[in-house]
Order: structure tokens, then sequence, then C-alpha cells
């Protein structure tokens, strides 16, 4: 994954309304733009735009059906992110941060 894929993934993954419509997608793969917008305090046109900037990280896939849109979900991106930059964090020391933590209380205020 290179470094813009990934920076599209977080980009998307930042907003609320992006990150409730992959949740929607997760539960019930394949809704049209209509059902997606359903309860949603933005407008279509809104929902949209943000099915757009999804599609654009690769986080959802379009396909049409007759004379519909259906959406679907693709967790790759979000696996390939969480494998291969946040694991990098895996390797940070708890104990270390425990201990700083310690330190601090130990110390008292100011």
């Amino acid at each position: 994954m290179s470094l813009s894929e990934r920076d599209a993934v977080f980009t998307a993954l930042a907003d609320e309304y992006r990150r409730v419509l992959l949740e929607r997608l997760k539960r019930s793969n394949g809704q049209t733009l209509t059902r997606l917008c359903d309860g949603l305090p933005i407008s279509r046109q809104a929902v949209t735009k943000h099915l757009v900037a999804l599609e654009e990280a690769s986080l959802i896939i379009s396909r049409k059906r007759g004379r519909e849109k259906l959406h679907f979900l693709n967790p790759v991106p979000i696996h390939a992110v969480a494998m291969r930059w946040l694991r990098q964090f895996d390797s940070v020391k708890l104990e270390v941060l425990a201990a700083t933590e310690s330190e601090g209380k130990a110390k008292g205020p100011g």
C-alpha cells in the first residue's frame, strides 16, 4: 500500500458519516443510495459525496444492477492499514509508559 493510498484511507475514515456508512455496509452489504440515506441527518447529495470519497479510498465498491447502483464494503484497505501501519505501535513497551506515569504521580504536582 502506497503512502497516498494509506493517506486516502485515513482521510476517509476521519469523517463520522463515512464511518457510519461503512458500518451500515458491514451490517448489510450491497445497499442502494436511498437505503444508505435512511435516517441520516445529512442530504442525499452529502451522502453521495461521502460515497465517492470512500470509493476513491477503495473502501467501497459500487456496481450497477439494472437502474440501481449497489455499494459494497471492501475491508482490504482497512486491513492493510492495520497490518502495515498500526502494527508498528505494537512494539511500544507499555511498561515504559506505566513507569513514566508512576514517576509523574510520585513527584506530585509541579
